[in-house]
This record gives structure tokens, sequence and C-alpha cells, in this order.
């Protein structure tokens, strides 16, 4: 098999570390054609969608790709802002305050760079651009909390699938999750108390994830249980008593049974049975995209109003707040030991001899 072609290996070569930030993606644009080309890459993952690849095949192309990207593309433009996709402009603002927060820290020789697992800025892309900057340890790390062999699981096959098709692998880490990081949960806990500072607190807070469907939790799939611990531990962070919240699921596709309860039907309850006021965070998204601005804020903000609620409140994702960059710093560091991210004066100027010897390598080579 044919391995990607490498840059020079000279002695003296300086190797960094890098940490890429991988998102689940977006499209390029809120068109058809833009639409339709990323929901190819995303629907035709196995991962995602556990089908005989022959029978999903004719029902991707023939009916879901024809139809639903036109209407994915609809509600995309709805959420589009001047700058592009939201997901893509707040992933970047986490990957560029991430890399300052660590140099802050000491870190000065972190790259920090985002990834999309489906679209672009490609995952492989971005891996061979992190080896033409002499990066030789990386951390990967999902912009997903909860583990799940439909999301996480994802990004490592493609990680595994571009390293082998390469001769001088770098060192990983891979981080898993992080669903229950003290981090995570108090950048969640600030986000939602300082929204009730500036807008006052519901009778309910409603804490919905992305659904899967339910045949993968009993496959043994562990995001329905990180969920419910992400839920249970925000919730002791509030202060908040069993009746004070709710967490659901949302994003149901097909018609196989999902994991449940359903974010949507659960505040058409709530307001029938007379809550006037709900409180919607979505604590899997660290960035807000479609399935927050579009599906939360407008789709089931309309059930609940439809229904007889009068009050519907949509809490933004951390998105780039400073809260969740001390966290990512934080989840970020503790994979970052034992790499030589931290330096000495030193260690700086060894670094810079070797830099200069490779230099002098170099130049010995093309003579």
């Amino acid at each position: 098999m044919p391995f990607r072609k490498e840059p020079p290996h000279l002695h003296g070569t300086v190797s960094h570390s890098a940490i890429v930030l991988v998102n689940l993606g977006t499209p390029d644009e809120p068109t058809r054609s833009s639409v339709r080309r990323y929901l190819k890459q995303f629907l035709s993952d196995p991962r995602v969608v556990e089908i005989p690849s022959r029978i999903w095949w004719f029902i991707l192309n023939l009916f879901i790709l024809p139809f639903r990207s036109g209407q994915s593309a609809a509600k995309y433009r709805t959420i589009w802002t001047r700058d592009g996709s939201p997901l893509r402009i707040h992933t970047a603002q986490q990957a560029s305050k991430l890399h300052a927060v660590l140099a802050e820290r000491g870190h000065e020789d972190v790259k920090v760079v985002m990834a999309m697992r489906y679209g672009s800025p490609s995952l492989p892309d971005v891996l061979d651009g992190l080896k033409q900057n002499g990066c030789d340890r990386i951390v990967v790390l999902p912009a997903y909390p909860q583990y799940s062999g439909t999301t996480t699981a994802s990004i490592w096959d493609a990680v595994f699938q571009h390293y082998g098709q390469v001769r001088n692998v770098p060192e990983l880490r891979l981080v898993k999750h992080y669903h229950d990081h003290e981090g995570y949960i108090h950048a969640l806990r600030d986000n939602v108390l300082a929204y009730w500072d500036a807008h006052g607190r519901g009778q309910k807070l409603v804490m919905s994830f992305h659904g899967t469907p339910k045949r993968t939790l009993e496959l043994g799939d562990p995001y329905f249980c990180e969920c419910q611990k992400t839920g249970r531990l925000l919730a002791q962070a509030l202060e908040l008593g069993p009746d004070d919240y709710l967490v659901t699921f949302q994003s149901r596709f097909g018609k196989a049974e999902w994991l449940q309860p359903y974010t949507a039907p659960t505040v058409q309850q709530l307001a029938q049975a007379g809550v006037e006021r709900i409180d919607v965070i979505c604590p899997g998204f660290t960035s807000d995209c479609l399935e927050t601005l579009e599906e939360i804020s407008m789709e089931v903000r309309h059930d609940f109003e439809s229904n007889g609620g009068k009050d519907f409140h949509y809490i933004p994702c951390l998105n780039a707040s400073p809260a969740w960059i001390r966290g990512m710093a934080e989840i970020a560091e503790q994979h970052l030991i034992g790499w030589s991210t931290i330096q000495t004066p030193a260690q700086r100027e060894a670094q810079r001899l070797d830099a200069e010897l490779g230099a002098q390598n170099a130049a010995r080579l093309g003579a």
C-alpha cells in the first residue's frame, strides 16, 4: 500500500505538540447543493447509520438526499450569519482562545487547531498540516462531552484511517469524554446562573441532549448513562431538586425508537400541565448550531407556546465563554502531561540549537 509523502526527516528537527479540537461539521453554505454534499458524507458514515450498506445506499440516495437537502438548507438559512455557520465560528473561537489560555499557563509550544469530522476543514487535511509544521505529539479533543459510538468513535475511525496511510505516525492521545469533568460542569453551571441573573429563572430547567437510537444503548453504548450523569451533576451544582429539572433527547430520525423522553413531546406536556415558563439548555453541544438555534430555539419553542406555554427561554451553549475555555484548558492539560510543553530558558536554548543544526543538515542535503 502506498503511503503519503513525508516531509524530510532531519536530525535536530524540533518536535511540537498540538491539540485538534474536532466538531461534527457544517455545510460550507446554506444552499441545497452544499447541504447535500455535507449530508451525504455525514449519513454515509456507518457509525451514524447502522443499516446494511447496500440497503442504506438506495434509501439515502433515492429518498433522503433528494428531499431532505432542500429542507435542511432552508433551516440553515434561518441561523446563518454574515460570517458563516455559527458552529464553525464558535469552534474557531474556542480553538483560538484555548491556544491563548494555554500559552498564558506556560504551554507556549502547543498549537491548537480546529477540524470537522464532516465538511471542512477536514480532519485529514488538518492532520496533514500539523505534520508539515513539525507536530509529532497530538491530542485529539472532540467537541462531544459525552462519548458515543455515533460521534466520538467516528472521529477515532477517521484518525486511524488517516494514519493507516502515514509512514511516520505521531504520538497520539485521544480524549474519550469529559461528561463529568469538574471544569465542564462548572462552566455549564456558570452559564446557567449568568442567564438566570439576566433573565430570571423558569419553573423547569430542561436539559436537552442529542438523541441516538435506543438500540445503541441496548448494544452497550454508554452515551445515555453519561448524559444522565451530566444532568445530575449540573443539577447538583445548581442546587436543583429532582422536580426542578428534566433530561430529554432531541433530533429523532426515522421510525425506530430513540432514547427517551423526547424533548418536543415533553415540553408540550409541560405547557399543557400549566407550566408557564421553561428554560432549555443543550449540555451535549459545546457550540451553538442548527440543532440548538433552529430545532430548540425555534421549533421546540413553537411546540411549547402552541400548547399554552407563555415564556420559553433557550440558554445558549458554552461557545467561547471564559469559564468553558478554562475548563477546556484543564482538560487539555491533563492529556498533555509528560510532554515538553512548558519550557525553561535552557530548554528554549537547546531547541534553538537543534533548529540551527537541522537547518545546517538541510543545507548540506540540498548542496
